[in-house]
């Protein structure tokens, strides 16, 4: 299992996201915003997807070329959930909430996981490990892979966390489809997404109280070396990939970006796929996108940190 919720919930499972609505338009307006130390946005400029008819919100904090700690984006995201709880006790609306963004490299474990798929001592380990509340076995986040973390109230989409899951999966099968041309598909037994027996996608969500947050990871140009220190989501005999490796190596060119050293056209590869991941996620959820961006040094860690660390919280 993937996925880890705090109440038991009676759910059916269909084959795929339903998809029986109107195709919308969308135009593009510009926006940046500034985060408080309370988590509160104030805003100046804004980028957002407006649809031609009427459609929920979603406000869409982009730090997709940035490297942001584990620690800091987790924290944030519990931060916002509490915010929204504390909005549905009161019965009011809270707008939905999406977080896009890349992680210095970084092993994850779900709330169940088995450290039997780790492949080195956890206590001289490669990198940061820590063991969350989502679904899941372990995983690998780094440099070159977008992480997004959807942080939805589901009763006002589909209360079926199947249905959320397949619709997350959705998202990046249109995405490979619709941008690259890659046939990617659904792996029956398996959560994420495929292409051929190559994972390019995990997906690992947590649900309290019908809001949703952590969520998926594609490997854009991720370098997938890291993966060979673990048994990836638990499964064996199967490989990694990345959209990268799947449509060939890029020729090297010059360096640039901040998210480490990547080659211009990695950069722009990443811009690509990002562009396209924020798309299909506003059509397969029906949200109009409020494209905002937050400063890096909001996420200053001004503590010391170790090379190894097993973090429990």
């Amino acid at each position: 299992m993937i996925l880890a919720a705090s109440t038991h919930f009676l759910i059916t499972v269909p084959a795929s996201p339903s998809h029986n609505h109107t195709k919308k338009s969308y135009r593009l307006h510009s926006h940046t915003t500034t985060l408080s130390k309370s988590n509160q946005v104030s805003d100046s400029k804004s980028t957002s997807i407006i649809f031609n008819d009427q459609s929920r919100t979603c406000e869409c904090f982009d730090l997709y070329k940035d490297l942001v700690p584990y620690d800091k984006a987790w924290d944030w995201q519990k931060q916002i959930v509490k915010e929204k709880k504390a909005l549905v006790e009161k019965n009011q609306d809270c707008q939905d909430t999406l977080i896009i963004l890349q992680h210095h490299p970084v092993y994850t474990l779900g709330t169940a996981s088995s450290e039997e798929y780790l492949n080195f001592d956890i206590k001289d380990a490669p990198y940061d490990v820590y063991r969350t509340e989502r679904g899941g076995e372990v995983t690998y986040h780094g440099p070159g892979q977008l992480v997004m973390y959807p942080i939805i109230n589901l009763r006002n989409h589909k209360m079926d966390l199947h249905w959320y899951l397949r619709a997350l999966e959705e998202v990046v099968i249109r995405v490979l489809s619709l941008t690259f041309s890659i046939k990617a598909s659904r792996l029956e037994g398996f959560t994420g997404v495929w292409v051929g027996d190559k994972k390019v996608a995990a997906v690992g969500i947590r649900v309290s109280q019908w809001i949703t947050y952590h969520g998926l990871a594609l490997n854009v140009n991720t370098d997938l070396t890291p993966f060979h220190s673990i048994v990836p989501c638990g499964i064996r005999n199967r490989q990694v990939g990345s959209i990268k490796g799947l449509l060939g190596e890029f020729q090297p060119s010059t360096g640039c970006g901040k998210a480490g050293g990547l080659h211009s056209n990695d950069c722009q590869l990443i811009d690509i796929t990002h562009s396209s991941l924020i798309k299909e996620f506003s059509e397969v959820f029906q949200l109009e996108i409020f494209h905002k961006t937050i400063p890096m040094s909001e996420f200053e860690d001004t503590t010391p940190r170790r090379s190894f660390t097993w973090k429990l919280t």
